[in-house]
């Protein structure tokens, strides 16, 4: 029963045209978006601003699941109904992000690991009771090529630790979203960010197994491969497209139903043409390549909304805009936006 359960999870995850909202940001990281606009971050702007975006009329269309932070499953609009009913009424999944942040791994001024294993079975049973159906834990590997960086015994701790976490999802019934992310951080060409993605993939995929997790009940939540944000060339959407397939196929197992790209810091419009170049090729691939994306999604609306309350039906009408085009790329209609 719990194994049907999470299948059918799986499926309306990854449903064609539909993609996952990850609206996870932490304190630390919203409130530094919130700063750059001029709003205060407190439990009253957090909750405005995700009141308007799960109330925007009609996102179910394009949108299946949304990840939450664990402030933001607990609150209720300002009408009083929690977000999680807002939300399940419409027929979306709710997500919480599970892990607590990252450390310094062996006092490494640029690694890191992701935390929180300890007591984490107790708090998806909590998460589970307030709704949640799906979780989301997040590794990052920065690249620095002059160190030999991501190194060998990071790669190898990060994977294990995905690993396990989502053994202990399925094992009470959360499908886990495994987030390895090669961060776009540096100056590096695109061909290193695929080395080091196939790298990194090969060796999460290596530890899922070896924990025996059924790889047909994750979603895989991945960077592109592109080059840095500071190298001096930007690769066009088809090479980026050419290049992350290829990575994918030599990594990623047939068994997974869907792969739900993050944006990594790409702004809305190459986030999706990257992604619609995926799914406008004639090849056949074997798992549903959508959309998990938090600031490609969310910036246009956020920056229109500015954190003035009475500001609400603009920012949207831009983010349910933004929700369409990239549920069109998810389906390799992205022209169809450019016209409109």
């Amino acid at each position: 029963m719990k194994d049907q359960k999470m299948e059918k999870i799986v499926l309306q995850l990854v449903s064609p045209g539909k993609g996952i909202l990850a609206s996870d940001e932490s304190f630390g990281t919203i409130k530094k978006r919130f700063e750059k606009l001029g709003i205060e971050s407190t439990k009253e702007t957090r909750r405005d601003y995700r009141e308007l975006l799960y109330t925007t009329p009609g996102i179910e269309k394009y949108i299946s699941g949304v990840i939450m932070f664990d402030e933001t499953i607990r609150q209720s609009s300002s009408a009083g109904k929690k977000f999680t009913q807002i939300l399940q009424d419409r027929d979306i999944l709710i997500g919480i992000k599970v892990d607590q942040g990252k450390e310094k791994f062996f006092d490494s001024d640029k690694e890191n690991i992701t935390v929180g294993l300890g007591d984490l079975e107790s708090r998806l049973k909590e998460y589970l009771e307030l709704g949640a159906s799906f979780a989301k834990w997040r590794s990052v590997f920065y690249i620095d090529e002059n160190l030999g960086l991501p190194s060998e015994k990071l790669i190898e701790k990060n994977s294990e630790d995905l690993a396990n976490y989502a053994k202990i999802c399925q094992s009470v019934g959360v499908v886990p979203i495994v987030e390895p992310e090669v961060l776009m951080e540096g100056a590096h060409p695109i061909d290193v960010c695929a080395s080091v993605s196939k790298k990194v993939f090969e060796k999460v995929f290596e530890k899922l197994i070896l924990a025996e997790v059924d790889l047909s009940k994750i979603i895989l939540k991945p960077n592109m491969i592109v080059e840095g944000n500071q190298h001096n060339f930007q690769n066009l959407a088809e090479t980026v497209a050419e290049k992350t397939i290829q990575v994918l196929r030599e990594t990623v197992s047939d068994l997974v139903e869907g792969v739900a790209f993050l944006s990594g810091g790409q702004d809305s419009e190459r986030a999706m043409a990257n992604l619609n170049a995926m799914n406008s090729t004639e090849e056949i691939h074997p798992w549903e390549l959508t959309f998990s994306f938090g600031r490609a999604l969310q910036n246009p609306a956020m920056e229109k909304w500015a954190g003035k309350e009475e500001n609400k039906t603009q920012p949207q009408e831009l983010f349910l805009q933004t929700c369409k085009k990239a549920s069109l790329s998810a389906s390799g209609e992205r022209g169809a936006v450019r016209s409109s």
